[in-house]
């Protein structure tokens, strides 16, 4: 969603901010001008925006290869013939204009910089906007600096990806901030790509924007350290890495087909259709519903705000599956975020919820759960960080993204108590369980888990 601007006479600034993917993206607007930054997958909201200003997009640049969501930078210029731009280093197979260290954009009355910084990524670049009179006036950081935080330097370990070890990219960004971004003017803006919630760093403040003396005085990463400090503080407790990371990185640097062409070629089928054997059913029902009827074998993925970071967590880039939901409206909603991290093609076939479900799953006895936990295996299906307060004894610890591949080590003894932090999570683990697991009794603690305390230590 678009959020306020940012303007001066010459030069209006538009963040546009999507949060199921913490992502934030940005049109300069310079006259009639228009550069683009870091779009998301869904090119529409920059159309729309030129249009209103009865401007032209003359520039897209990409500050890296993004992991967490798929651009539109490629579609974007196709439909404008707008130049992209971006770092050389990151080996682009699109066409685009090399933008490094001394490269700079004429966009109206103002210019945009170019500052290597990497360290989230071995090609990541910082722009610089310059006003009329040569003066800094922003700086969009992409995921080198957050506001509160910085990138994550462990996404590009992968071979697939470039196979840079984390302690070298965290050495690299040590350098970029404090030779590049730490030495800007205190009062320029930092618009950064990320908020809250992005897996992209750890600990992201709420706020969507800053400037440069706030960062410096309140970023625990911007603090006086060393650099063997800096790379010490920076790797403890990142969060996990969602399975999808690696594929958005490759498609980026392809660039992504049309978003609207290609939710449109997946196959929508009848509620009917018979479905291929061994390919994943991905219900995104909520989870009461679920409950009371599902299809055998289902997983229940709910439609939320974080559908997509979960869709992209579970199942792995290369796995086809079936999407279900209840209603038309919610089944294009949950095609449209699944293509936001350029899962569409995987989709083997989009329908309806049929009438008749044959699989139920069985409700939670809380208070059954409070006063004999020793009678349940208790599944924690949190991620590690968020398990150092432990809810109930001898939890066995599986943190959502790895539970499929790891169900076989769960005890089938007693019935198994699936719990995670708010409920919305265990409603897929205890699908995931209980499709692994036939004839054991696998209960969803659900967001009864709240009434839970930690367990002393």
């Amino acid at each position: 969603m678009p959020l306020p601007s940012s303007s001066t006479p010459a030069v209006q600034i538009q963040q546009f901010y999507d949060k199921g993917l913490a992502h934030a993206s940005y049109a300069i607007r310079a006259g009639r001008q228009v550069a683009v930054i870091d779009p998301g997958r869904d090119p529409q909201p920059y159309y729309d925006f030129a249009d209103e200003h009865e401007a032209e997009i003359v520039a897209v640049i990409e500050t890296h290869p993004h992991a967490d969501f798929v651009s539109s930078h490629l579609e974007i210029a196709q439909e404008t013939d707008a130049t992209i731009y971006c770092s050389k280093l990151v080996g682009a197979r699109y066409p685009h204009k090399n933008f490094d260290d001394g490269d700079r954009i004429k966009l109206g009355t103002v210019e945009l910089h170019a500052l290597n910084t990497p360290g989230h990524s071995p090609d990541s670049i910082s722009v610089l906007l310059m006003d009329e009179l040569a003066q800094t006036r922003a700086v969009f950081t992409g995921d080198t600096l957050f506001v509160g935080d910085v990138g994550r330097p462990d996404l590009r370990e992968d071979e697939a990806t470039g196979g840079h070890a984390r302690e070298a990219l965290a050495a690299q960004l040590y350098t970029s901030l404090r030779q590049k971004l730490m030495a800007l003017p205190a009062a320029t803006r930092v618009y950064p790509a990320h908020g809250p919630g992005s897996l992209c760093g750890k600990t992201t403040s709420p706020d969507l924007d800053s400037t440069i003396g706030k960062e410096l005085a309140t970023n625990y990463a911007l603090q006086p350290m060393s650099e063997q400090e800096f790379i010490k503080v920076l790797l403890e407790d990142q969060p996990f890495v969602p399975k999808y990371f690696g594929h958005d990185v490759q498609l980026n640097k392809l660039g992504a087909p049309n978003f609207e062409d290609s939710v449109r070629a997946v196959p929508r089928l009848h509620t009917s259709a018979p479905l291929a054997p061994g390919v994943l059913l991905l219900d995104t029902r909520p989870a009461a519903k679920f409950r009371a009827g599902h299809l055998p074998g289902a997983i229940n993925l709910q439609d939320g705000g974080k559908f997509e970071t979960w869709l992209g967590s579970v199942v792995g880039p290369k796995e086809q599956f079936y999407l279900l939901a209840d209603t038309q409206i919610q089944l294009d909603a949950v095609l449209r975020k699944t293509a936001k991290i350029g899962y569409e093609a995987n989709v083997k076939g989009a329908l309806l919820a049929p009438a008749t479900q044959p699989a139920t799953s069985p409700e939670v006895d809380v208070a059954a759960v409070r006063q004999h936990p020793e009678q349940f295996t208790i599944v924690d299906i949190r991620n590690r960080t968020e398990a150092h307060d432990q809810l109930f004894v001898n939890a066995l610890l599986i943190p959502l993204p790895e539970l499929r591949e790891r169900v076989g080590e769960i005890p089938t003894d007693k019935p198994v108590l699936v719990h995670c932090a708010g409920g919305y999570r265990s409603a897929a683990g205890a699908s995931i369980i209980e499709a692994a697991l036939p004839g054991v009794p696998v209960l969803d603690l659900g967001e009864a888990v709240t009434e839970f305390v930690p367990v002393a230590q």
